[in-house]
């Protein structure tokens, strides 16, 4: 059966059709100026989530590369540290080469252990270095200093590891294990520390003694400090390898989160400019479809 097309028919298609017209360009204009494919979750829902995931993954990857950072401080300083600890070593090594000099006199001893007793103390200052207001050589106790001046010994005991999430599951320990360095009692855990050490050599330099008979001691906490500075290279190395990761993962997320979310410009200029025409003609059909009035023929 023929449907009857009225005037008003045709007037309601016809404004219809331009108010979708009009739509459309008002979406290409708002990508053009927003630089963006949507501008809320309803204009399509399968880029609003991968644009909510791949910003998780950005914001996760901002915090690693801040952990990463504070691993550096405190892996830079401790290496730094033990750098200055190992340099103090040699010089009291030196010294203890010298007192075996036969020829020399009981006020040179003297002379000799001041100078090891200076140094011990700043050892004591290595052994209290901070990151801020946190000892680094103290284990998770980082709110106390471990080496107390007023007994000259290391009085720290705890050797737990400060961990941080550098990446997804991957967690690195960032400090050092003091128990292995400044607490060190040899091969045999049965010597003495560093501290107690120097004290037995400034003791017997005192009394005018030679203390070479404490070189071979020395000498196996300088190999000590060696090590543990060894193994915390490696760790500063695997640092850098994770850094440059996470700086890779950044680049790639910001890409994928552009591709996914950012428009084409000269593709929303060309659809535009195509909406524009569409639009123009789309008035001028109108225009011939609305009925003449009675002042049309009076013009």
């Amino acid at each position: 059966m023929p449907v009857r097309v009225t005037q008003t028919m045709l007037n309601n298609n016809m404004m219809r059709n331009l108010s979708n017209s009009m739509g459309r360009m008002d979406k290409l204009q708002e990508q053009l100026s927003s630089g963006k494919k949507i501008s809320r979750p309803s204009d399509d829902p399968v880029i609003a989530t991968r644009g909510m995931y791949y910003r998780t993954s950005l914001i996760e990857n901002e915090q690693f590369q801040r952990n990463v950072g504070e691993a550096q401080s405190w892996l830079e300083l401790s290496d730094k540290s033990l750098d200055e600890a190992g340099s103090l070593l040699s010089r009291i090594r030196e010294l203890l080469v010298y007192s075996g000099d036969g020829a020399l006199e009981k006020s040179s001893f003297q002379a000799i252990a001041k100078e090891i007793r200076q140094l011990k103390e700043h050892m004591g200052n290595i052994a209290n270095q901070t990151v801020g207001s946190r000892y680094i050589f103290a284990g998770t106790d980082t709110q106390n200093p471990p080496y107390d001046y007023a007994t000259g010994q290391f009085v720290n005991t705890n050797n737990q590891e400060i961990l941080l999430e550098l990446n997804k599951r991957i967690l690195l320990p960032i400090n050092v294990n003091p128990q292995t360095v400044f607490n060190y009692k040899g091969l045999t855990g049965t010597g003495d520390n560093i501290f107690q050490l120097l004290d037995k050599i400034v003791t017997d330099l005192d009394n005018g003694q030679s203390a070479t008979v404490h070189l071979g001691a020395l000498d196996d906490q300088i190999d000590n400090f060696l090590a543990q500075r060894a193994t915390l290279g490696a760790r500063i190395n695997r640092l850098e390898l994770i850094q440059g990761r996470l700086a890779n993962e950044e680049l790639n997320i910001t890409k994928l989160m552009s591709d996914n979310e950012d428009a084409d410009m000269a593709q929303v200029i060309t659809n535009l400019k195509t909406q524009e025409n569409v639009h123009r003609a789309a008035l001028g059909a109108g225009a011939r479809i609305i009925q003449p009035s009675l002042i049309d023929f009076l013009r």
